[in-house]
């Protein structure tokens, strides 16, 4: 492998904040000067990402490269597991879909997935001075350790000195870096050189005991201890855990907060994906965005319903028919308010969905919901593109990408042009329309004119792409002042 400086972050569990310690660093050490890239092995997520190339990566990487000044590239995530179901995942191999697997078939193929993720490894690495490596999940989940190209697997088969990142938000943190370092092999423990402490809450110095303790027991290397950082919340999340604990805050939190003009409502499917859709709704003071639960009904104070993307969109009709949320939706139509599908959620909003191939599961079909009159196919090949065009109502540029199975056809009138040949896309029949561009809300004027077609007292300022460039500095500072950066530098050149 190319001897480009690297350092590989693992978890000592899922969820522990890596993805945004990634993020962190690849931004303080560009603005150091340094040619950085971001990598992650094996991803498992539904908020993917279209590439530039043609392909798909998470959502985390992309935002990682956002934080290198980086077009993001498959390379920087070649394998990418999409849950369709609780047991099985559409399998995707250096941006385009290899197959599916259930769990069981996944963990006996997946060592035969390594030449790729090393390939792209060796291609990335070849452009920068310093590879970030994110691994997946756990460090210490002893039984997928066969195979692995996670975490340790792929780390040793790169050569690359790892770091434990710990979440001491949730308890437990000096006996999961512990427990950590003595459970996993030797050979593993060999290119294991420090530890970090993340969402550190209060006076850090209450932990000076803990970091001694922890370096006494693996001797190990105290990387420092990371603060909470609030405004993480303005970056876009990755893993529906994260949705799951937003939802928790807002629950908490006076959703009768004064300025609040507009109410969307974003149902929660039970295989929703791409839901950073809706982070620039969300940054907008003015509009109180919830997700609706399992077993919630529709508010009927909301002004605007969305049905967001699926990774099985007959699936989850049947479920949004099982939640009763189709009757809440008519009703919220009849009493004249407006409804939103984008992707998945488009397709339902149709009279008819069809997947003759099983394509996202056995073979079956269903009737839509009947708001828009467009009916979709679910078939090949996967539509990945970045596009750009007008939104056909307000005029308003859009951009963003599609990422989708399935065709749809129909009479409506489109709600978007798109390309450079101004194609039809989407649907807009009264109340309700529906399109397959992901992304259209970061578009300002876009969001500007569209939320002020919901209320016209609502006037966005909000500049949300530089917002979540001013969040990735301030999170650089944020590691500059509370991290030995010099010590990550000198790790990676161990390696």
């Amino acid at each position: 492998m190319a001897k480009t400086l690297a350092l590989m972050l693992l978890g000592t569990g899922s969820d522990v904040g890596k993805s945004l310690v990634v993020a962190g660093l690849c931004r303080a050490f560009k603005r150091r000067g340094l040619a950085v890239a971001p990598f992650k092995p094996q991803n498992m997520s539904n908020n993917a990402a279209v590439t530039r190339d043609g392909g798909e990566i998470g959502r985390a990487q992309a935002l990682q490269a956002k934080a290198c000044g980086l077009t993001p590239h498959t390379d920087m995530n070649p394998v990418l597991l999409k849950p369709q179901s609780e047991t099985g995942a559409q399998v995707v191999v250096q941006g385009k879909v290899w197959g599916s697997a259930r769990g069981a078939e996944y963990q006996a193929l997946k060592g035969r997935l390594m030449p790729a993720v090393l390939d792209s490894y060796s291609r990335i690495s070849a452009r920068v001075d310093l590879m970030l490596v994110e691994g997946a999940g756990s460090a210490s989940e002893l039984n997928l350790r066969q195979g692995d190209i996670a975490n340790w697997g792929f780390a040793r088969a790169a050569q690359v000195p790892t770091v434990l990142v710990g979440d001491i938000d949730r308890g437990g943190v000096i006996a999961n870096i512990i427990g950590t370092h003595r459970l996993i092999s030797t050979e593993d423990r060999a290119i294991l050189r420090g530890f970090l402490i993340n969402k550190f809450r209060g006076d850090t110095s209450l932990f000076d005991s803990g970091s001694a303790l922890i370096q006494r027991e693996t001797g190990l290397r105290d990387l420092g201890i990371i603060p909470f950082f609030p405004a993480a919340r303005d970056l876009p999340a990755e893993d529906v855990l994260a949705l799951d604990q937003q939802d928790a805050a807002a629950a908490s939190a006076d959703a009768s907060a004064g300025g609040k003009r507009v109410k969307i409502a974003v149902l929660r499917l039970g295989r929703i994906s791409n839901f950073d859709d809706f982070d620039p709704l969300a940054a907008e003071p003015g509009v109180d965005l919830v997700f609706v639960q399992p077993g919630e009904v529709v508010p009927t104070d909301a002004d605007l319903v969305i049905l967001p993307g699926s990774k099985a969109t007959l699936a989850d009709l049947a479920f949004v028919r099982e939640q009763g949320w189709d009757i809440d939706i008519a009703a919220h139509v009849r009493r004249g308010r407006r409804v939103l599908g984008i992707c998945g959620g488009y397709q339902m909003l149709g009279t008819h969905v069809a997947d003759p191939d099983g394509i996202e599961g056995p073979p079956a079909e269903a009737a839509g919901l009947g708001l828009l009159d467009v009916q979709t196919v679910m078939k090949g090949p996967k539509t990945l593109v970045e596009i750009s065009g007008t939104d056909a109502q307000s005029g308003q540029a859009v951009a963003g990408y599609e990422m989708h199975m399935g065709v749809t056809k129909g009479t409506a009138v489109p709600m978007l042009r798109l390309g450079p040949d101004g194609a039809a896309d989407g649907a807009v029949q009264g109340l309700v329309s529906g399109c397959y561009l992901h992304g259209l809300f970061a578009a300002d004027g876009f969001r500007a004119a569209f939320l002020r077609a919901l209320d016209p007292a609502l006037q966005s300022t909000l500049a949300f792409d530089q917002r979540v460039e001013s969040t990735l500095d301030d999170l650089a500072a944020h590691f500059e002042a509370h991290l030995d950066l010099d010590a990550f530098l000198a790790l990676a050149k161990a390696g």
